[in-house]
C-alpha cells in the first residue's frame, strides 16, 4: 500500500519552494529524494525543499529549541543543504500562518545559520531579521565569457559574491555557476549577484544561486547587494549612524532591504502559498531509484 505525503508549494518573489509538513522529523529526505521533488518535469518543482520539523525533533536544532518552536531544514534544488534562505524564511512563516502554528505579529525561526525573528504584517508581507552581514578580506573577480568584474565578499550565512554591472545582460545565460577567483575564497561554492543601479538606492539584480541555478529571487542576495550598494555609495550604517534602505528589483518582483548602524538587517517581501496536495512515496523511491 502506498503512503500519502502531504506537500504544499509557495514562493516568495517567484523563488518558488517544496514545502514538507514533518513536524517529528520521520522523513528521510535524501539529497537525490529532494532533488526529485524539485525536478520540473518529472517532480513537483521548486528551487529548493523547505522541510519543516519542530526544532526539538532535529539534532541540528535541537540546541535552538528554546527560542524558536520551529526549524527551517532548507536543501537546495540539487539537494545540497544550504545554510540559509531568505525567500524560504518568508515562504516558511507564511506556510505556519497557513497551518495555523502562528498568527500575525512576531515569531522566531530556526535556521542553519541561527534563530531569525521574524515579522508577519497586517498588509501580508514578511520581515525578516537576517541578521549581521560579514564582509571577507581579499579581492574577488567575477567572469562570465570574455567580460570579468570585481566583486564584493559579502556572508549572509551562506557566501556571495556581488558584482556591479552595467547590463544584466552581461551576466549570460547563468545556467552554469559564473566563474570566481580565487577559487579558494569559496570552498563550498557562492551565489553570485550581478547588479545594475535603477535609481537613488534602487538596484536590480541578476543571480545564480549555488545548487539551484538562476532563480527569479534571492533574499539573502538581495541583502548583499544592499550592503555592497552601501559600501560603494558612502552609506555604510555603521559609518553615518543612519538606516540604510535599498530597494532591490529582481526579476520575480521587489525587496527592501534596510540595514541599521549596528549592522542587522532587515528583508521585508511578499509571501505566498499557491497550493497544496499529497505525493506518492512509493513514486519518490522509485523516481531515483
Amino acid at each position: 500500500m502506498s503512503t500519502r505525503i502531504a506537500f504544499l508549494k509557495g514562493h516568495g518573489t517567484e523563488n518558488d519552494f517544496v514545502i514538507v509538513p514533518d513536524p517529528d522529523n520521520a522523513l528521510e529526505l535524501s539529497p537525490a529524494a529532494v532533488a526529485a521533488l524539485c525536478d520540473r518535469r518529472a517532480g513537483l518543482g521548486g528551487d529548493g525543499v523547505l522541510h519543516v520539523v519542530r526544532s526539538a525533533a532535529h539534532p541540528e536544532a535541537r540546541g535552538m529549541a528554546d527560542e524558536a518552536e520551529w526549524f527551517m531544514d532548507y536543501r537546495n534544488g540539487d539537494g545540497s543543504v544550504a545554510e540559509m534562505c531568505g525567500n524560504g524564511v518568508r515562504v516558511f512563516a507564511r506556510y505556519l500562518q497557513h497551518a495555523g502554528h502562528v498568527a500575525e505579529g512576531d515569531l522566531t525561526i530556526a535556521t542553519r545559520a541561527g534563530v531569525k525573528s521574524v515579522h508577519i504584517a497586517k498588509d501580508g508581507d514578511i520581515t525578516v531579521g537576517m541578521g549581521r552581514a560579514r564582509l571577507p578580506e581579499g579581492d574577488v573577480t567575477v567572469t562570465v565569457g570574455e567580460h570579468s568584474w570585481p566583486a564584493r565578499n559579502v556572508n549572509m550565512g551562506n557566501p556571495h559574491a556581488v558584482a556591479f554591472v552595467a547590463d544584466l545582460a552581461h551576466a549570460g545565460d547563468l545556467y552554469t555557476a559564473p566563474p570566481v577567483s580565487p577559487a579558494a575564497t569559496y570552498p563550498d561554492g557562492v551565489n553570485v549577484e550581478f547588479v545594475v543601479d535603477r535609481g537613488p538606492r534602487h538596484v536590480a539584480m541578476r543571480v545564480h544561486e549555488r545548487g539551484s541555478g538562476e532563480t527569479r529571487s534571492c533574499g539573502t542576495g538581495a541583502c548583499a547587494v544592499a550592503v555592497a550598494a552601501a559600501r560603494r555609495d558612502g552609506t555604510d550604517p555603521a559609518a553615518t549612524g543612519t538606516p540604510a534602505t535599498y530597494t532591490v528589483d529582481v526579476p520575480g518582483g521587489r525587496l527592501v532591504i534596510t540595514e541599521r548602524p549596528d549592522g542587522e538587517i532587515e528583508m521585508t517581501g511578499p509571501a505566498v502559498i499557491v497550493a497544496e496536495g499529497e505525493f506518492d512515496a512509493e513514486w519518490l523511491a522509485h523516481a531515483f531509484g
